[in-house]
């Protein structure tokens, strides 16, 4: 029985260490660069995609493979991401890509839409959509690459697709980073991909987020009965067991986010004095906490103001 016990006692360290570290960061997780872009394989017909962005993150895609075709939930920051991304996904279906849903509107997910098969159909919350005519409008102003703006959005805030064999089920609970926040769920693979309402071990990004508003969107999304695994739009996938409790933390760190704003500016400061004396605790050593922690004081400011309706 001793030797036994002992034997445990060595091989539980080394069982620890094949646990992934919790972080965004590729280079402390353990994961080459030389890797991405990759698959996540999530079942036989869905796949999470997993490419680096600067300043070296995750920017992840949801791949659904149907009888019919292929949908693809947010795309890539670029042109050429976004048609390496499509390239890849004949790797695993001959099939056309024939459905994109918009989970975030923003450019880290849309500045690629150009490549995009024609014909493609939509799915895009009439929030994002707004939000991709004004981009639209100032790209053409600015002489810069073209927004892809879809012709029109989803009447509801569900919206199922059949693909052949399997069904997603697009759903908008609530705003949270974007306004036009949308997930897809996978009832049968018991999966959902949040886009950007989840951000897994990455500062709250808050540019355009609506705080008080993202926390209830996140609850509504852990409610849901038939959900096991959490994708998030950056950082990495994370197996069923880590991506809750990893989307418990990230719903954690906006609660303490939005606490210490208020704590600042119940203080009487200025938004430049609240920036330069913000304690994030735990959520300073997250991936971009020195870049985005501005931002988010100033845009929870608004938001207190009542100036971010």
């Amino acid at each position: 029985m001793r030797l036994l016990f002992c034997l445990c006692l060595a091989a539980a360290p080394s069982l620890r260490a094949q646990a992934p570290v919790r972080t965004a960061d590729p280079a402390v997780r353990g994961v080459p660069l030389s890797e991405f872009p990759r698959f996540v394989k999530l079942s036989d017909k869905v796949y999470g995609y997993e490419e680096i962005r600067q300043p070296g993150f995750t920017t992840v895609s949801l791949v659904v493979i149907g009888r019919n075709g292929v949908l693809v939930a947010d795309g890539q920051g670029s042109m050429q991401a976004t048609q390496t991304m499509l390239d890849k996904i004949k790797t695993i279906s001959p099939l056309p890509v024939k459905w994109y849903v918009v989970g975030s509107d923003h450019g880290d997910h849309t500045a690629g839409n150009s490549v995009l098969p024609k014909d493609i159909r939509f799915v895009v919350h009439a929030n994002s959509l707004v939000q991709l005519e004004k981009d639209s409008a100032a790209a053409v102003a600015g002489n810069r690459p073209a927004v892809i703006v879809p012709p029109a959005a989803m009447k509801s805030d569900n919206e199922t697709i059949d693909l052949g064999g399997i069904s997603v089920r697009v759903r908008f609970l609530g705003r949270a980073h974007t306004g036009g926040d949308l997930m897809v769920e996978v009832p049968s693979e018991k999966v959902l991909f949040m886009s950007e309402a989840y951000l897994n071990r990455v500062f709250p990004a808050m540019r355009s987020a609506y705080g008080a508003e993202w926390v209830r969107t996140i609850d509504r999304a852990l409610a849901l009965e038939n959900v096991d695994r959490f994708i998030p739009g950056h950082g990495f996938i994370e197996d069923a067991k880590a991506s809750r409790e990893e989307l418990i933390t990230f719903r954690e760190a906006l609660v303490a986010v939005i606490d210490e704003v208020k704590r600042l500016k119940a203080a009487g400061l200025t938004v430049d004095q609240a920036i330069a004396q913000a304690n994030w605790g735990p959520y300073a050593k997250w991936f971009l906490a020195e870049q985005q922690s501005p931002i988010a004081i100033r845009r929870l400011w608004t938001e207190l103001d009542g100036a971010s309706k």
